[in-house]
């Protein structure tokens, strides 16, 4: 909750700080306790997570029907210079066989003591020759994982989960995709109406996935799970926009309303953009904002598998007499066409609900609520980085600052109105 989280500050933390002392009951468990009590209650720490939430929900806190789904980038417990490729790897893999057998040449080459700078317990000879060989077959086996054929494009030699990352600033890190849903408290506890209400998180995981995109749904069924109710509605960025999560929330049991912005929709001022065409079911025809038709002119097959699109053309004389023709297409050799793929008639039917007044009034409120919490993640609870290295440690991690997120609000809640109602235990 305060961005104590190593468990050796922890271990100075239980013998200076009063509070510290006080959770304890003055007692000074070491670095080893803490590490070992975290190591084996692992997995009922993670459902400390649904346990402030139905707290929060006892409570009156929780504002069900404003959600909101992001994804923020955290740096793992590795450089993000030892993410190679299979050509970096190979030629780290040359030089620590030649640095090996120079190692080798120096601790044969006569009586002479080892270097001053070598540590004692590599003095010997078996000892230095066991390190070694630990190190050569580390890197031959993150060779071997980068040239399987399944296997990743680049590998960290610290971490092997941890994947590169795309920093805010552009750069890259080497790290992890922290995902979280949150929800906004529904009233101040105290009813100052001065008084902001505060966040809480529904759900977190942690991926090794660039985008988003593959993340929606899991996060909003682990929001239902944890809050024990259907979600509505939820809020998204555009880097969630797909086709694929469209239709999930669509055929959700039951439907979950889905806003989220599309990078591909048509500009205001893109006057014949496709989606400017009416279509008419009945005859299997376009019309164009000009009035002219777009018959059917056979299917398109894409090149990534995707599904076969329809393609719709207009005849080349009715576009050569069109006065708009240099703003509708670029083709000189023939007529307007437009594609129109399986999902089209969905995509449609979102952007004219993101187009609406009032999903935009609603969409602003998104903002408000995981980019505050990533915030405090990161700067009041120090969780820049990851403390562990694999993924399950790292899920392991990133839901106990979840957790700590939350019991900061409850905590806020509690010195406001005295108490707090507790659910039924779990």
């Amino acid at each position: 909750m305060s961005g104590t989280r190593s468990s050796r500050k922890l271990e100075q933390a239980c013998w200076d700080q009063l509070p510290y002392r006080w959770l304890t009951g003055w007692q000074r468990p070491d670095h080893h306790t803490l590490w070992r009590l975290y190591r084996d209650h692992r997995q009922p720490l993670r459902r400390r997570l649904k346990r402030t939430v139905r707290t929060a929900g006892a409570a009156g806190l929780v504002d069900l029907a404003v959600q909101a789904v992001d994804g923020t980038r955290v740096a793992g417990s590795a450089a993000r210079e030892r993410t190679l490729d299979a050509a970096g790897l190979a030629g780290l893999l040359e030089r620590t066989a030649s640095a090996i057998a120079d190692l080798e040449a120096q601790n044969t080459g006569g009586d002479d003591l080892p270097p001053p700078r070598l540590p004692k317990r590599l003095a010997e000879r078996p000892a230095l020759q066991e390190q070694v060989q630990a190190a050569l077959e580390r890197v031959q086996a993150a060779l071997e994982r980068v040239q399987a054929e399944d296997g990743p494009e680049r590998t960290n030699l610290t971490d092997p989960d941890a994947t590169l990352q795309k920093g805010r600033n552009g750069g890259w890190l080497g790290g992890y995709n922290a995902q979280a849903v949150v929800a906004g408290v529904a009233a101040p506890p105290s009813g100052d109406p001065d008084e902001p209400g505060g966040l809480l998180i529904t759900a977190a995981d942690v991926t090794t996935d660039r985008d988003d995109h593959g993340q929606l749904v899991p996060l909003v069924d682990q929001a239902a799970a944890t809050t024990e109710t259907p979600l509505e509605q939820v809020r998204a960025d555009g880097g969630y926009h797909s086709t694929a999560n469209l239709a999930a929330c669509a055929e959700h049991k039951p439907p979950v309303a889905l806003l989220m912005p599309d990078p591909q929709a048509p500009a205001a001022t893109a006057a014949y953009h496709k989606d400017r065409c009416v279509d008419d079911p009945a005859t299997d025809t376009f019309t164009c904002p000009q009035g002219q038709t777009l018959r059917f002119n056979g299917q398109d097959r894409r090149r990534d598998g995707a599904p076969t699109v329809r393609r719709y053309r207009a005849l080349k004389t009715v576009c050569d007499a069109c006065p708009v023709r240099a703003a509708c297409t670029t083709s000189t050799t023939k007529g307007r066409s437009i594609t129109i793929g399986p999902d089209d008639a969905r995509l449609r039917q979102h952007r004219a609900v993101m187009a609406t007044v009032a999903a935009r009034a609603t969409y602003r409120r998104r903002k408000t609520l995981p980019e505050p919490a990533f915030g405090i993640l990161k700067e009041q609870q120090a969780a820049r980085r990851f403390l562990l290295r694999g993924l399950d440690h790292v899920r392991a991690e990133w839901t106990l600052l979840a957790t700590a997120f939350n019991l900061r609000t409850l905590a806020r809640a509690w010195r406001s109105t005295g108490r707090l109602p507790l659910p039924a235990a779990a």
